[in-house]
């Protein structure tokens, strides 16, 4: 059997990487997707399931594509120093799903219009990637959108201390990861790190990144 060959996605342009992102994603979840445990890295990383809650708190955020018409950016939040989880992290925005949200989408939009002032109006919903754990205890579905210019960021200064955008083709490059050792719980696990200029994008939200770059036909982690 012919196995296609990973797309090298970083090098496609504009125009045909905003194809993929919207062909690869309509299709939605396969039913069967299990919940990722972020990107871990060796035998450990299948030891760490136990430290994960059994009926974790369901979440979303968006990843916000936005198109600047000749490049595509990753638009990222700086988590306030005084959050309870996370404090001072990269993250994207949004939160546990309420009890008035109709879904996951609907929930990532409340949740960034709260947070950063980005309007629902602005946003197109490509589709979903396959839930994330994470170990402080939520399920979280990452809902990714294409943003069209001409939107206005408003900051909630108690969720968020600022954004950043970084170019698309940077974080789906294979070149840009980076592996780095911590410990979760008892275990040392190793990590993959995303840089861009002098921010470290890393964890979950890192863990995101990597899986949209395999939903869209980038290398596997094992295969890179």
């Amino acid at each position: 059997m012919n196995v296609a060959a990973p797309l090298e996605l970083h090098r496609l342009s504009t125009a045909l990487l905003r194809d993929e992102l919207r062909n690869r994603l309509a299709g939605g979840v396969p039913e069967a997707s299990a919940p990722r445990v972020s990107h871990y890295a060796g035998l450990a990383a299948s030891r760490l399931v136990e430290l994960f809650p059994d009926a974790p708190t369901r979440a979303a955020v968006l990843i916000p594509v936005i198109d600047r018409g000749d490049d595509l950016t990753v638009l990222l939040t700086l988590r306030a120093d005084d959050l309870k989880h996370h404090a001072g992290q990269i993250s994207f925005p949004g939160g546990r799903l309420e009890s008035g949200d109709a879904d996951a989408i609907d929930a990532a939009l409340r949740e960034t219009e709260e947070e950063i002032g980005l309007r629902r109006q602005y946003v197109e919903i490509l589709g979903l990637l396959p839930d994330h754990v994470v170990i402080t205890g939520y399920r979280v579905t990452p809902v990714v959108g294409l943003i069209r210019p001409g939107f206005e960021l408003v900051l909630d200064p108690t969720e968020v201390a600022g954004t950043f955008e970084a170019p698309l083709r940077h974080l789906l490059d294979p070149a840009t990861r980076e592996r780095r050792r911590r410990r979760v719980g008892n275990e040392e696990v190793e990590t993959y790190d995303l840089p861009w200029g002098s921010f470290n994008i890393w964890g979950a939200t890192a863990g995101m990144l990597l899986t949209l770059r395999e939903v869209l036909g980038g290398s596997r982690l094992h295969a890179d």
